[in-house]
């Protein structure tokens, strides 16, 4: 089976996108992670499908490098928000679906705003936070960013008991001179991401601590800058929440899958 494919990354999360409008490609989770592979296949963090949705502009289906669909990816998101506009979908607003429910986004000169569903309940503790942001994450405030063992580190709290059976993914975090430096341990890829959209939004979520208000949090992660904005009006939730970065064509291809 002979497979078209694009290459984009948001912020160094890359991923192999599939136009699948016409429900043609039926892989398994063994050729998902095959084609993810850094080795043996292309090469990505996760996978996606574009596919129709009555109602929306496209419907967005997203797989982990380990070959299993997963929760909502913001990077993801804003990926094929881009892949949209290039096969002539959108021109420069998109309305999809994705496995949390529907999402807005809108493209203004190279910067993909995805807007992400409201946060409901923020678990907010001395040293660490845990929300769900369309994927669970668990944020830990640590004092060297650049110095944390993320593998190490990040692997033990995913694979708590609390979390279990299907893990959480782990955020370490601090604000240097009001940016917010995050770096990401992802379950599903099993390792460090160079960027991790709902893990980002989550970490400045938690920055916040309790307060209220209306706020703008630059990111700074390893593959790159992101924004996220959001309102509080009550100390454990969030509302009107907005992921804004870049999101960058790479190549495309074909592939044979035997």
């Amino acid at each position: 089976m002979r497979i078209n494919f694009y290459k984009y990354h948001g912020t160094g999360n890359d991923f192999i996108l599939i136009d699948n409008r016409e429900e043609l490609v039926k892989l398994s989770n063994a050729q998902v992670s095959h084609l993810c592979n850094r080795h043996f296949g292309i090469g990505a963090d996760g996978l996606m499908y574009l596919q129709e949705e009555k109602g929306y502009d496209f419907k967005m289906i997203y797989y982990n490098s380990d070959g299993r669909e997963s929760t909502m990816c913001g990077n993801g998101g804003r990926c094929i928000v881009a892949l949209a506009h290039t096969l002539g979908l959108i021109e420069n607003k998109a309305s999809f679906l994705a496995i949390d429910g529907p999402h807005r986004a809108s493209i203004e000169k190279g910067v993909i705003h995805l807007e992400m569903q409201d946060v409901g309940r923020i678990e907010q503790y001395e040293d660490h936070a845990i929300l769900n942001t369309g994927s669970p994450h668990y944020v830990l405030w640590v004092e060297d960013v650049a110095a944390t063992k993320v593998f190490e580190r990040g692997r033990a709290i995913r694979n708590e008991k609390m979390f279990e059976p299907n893990g959480v993914n782990v955020n370490f975090a601090k604000l240097v001179n009001d940016i917010l430096h995050v770096r990401t341990y992802e379950r599903g890829v099993e390792d460090e991401t160079l960027s991790c959209g709902t893990g980002v939004v989550a970490s400045a979520i938690a920055s916040i601590k309790e307060a209220t208000g209306t706020f703008t949090i630059p990111i700074h992660t390893p593959g790159g800058e992101l924004k996220v904005s959001f309102i509080k009006n009550t100390a454990f939730s969030a509302k009107n929440v907005v992921l804004s970065g870049p999101a960058s064509f790479v190549f495309k291809g074909e592939i044979e899958l035997l």
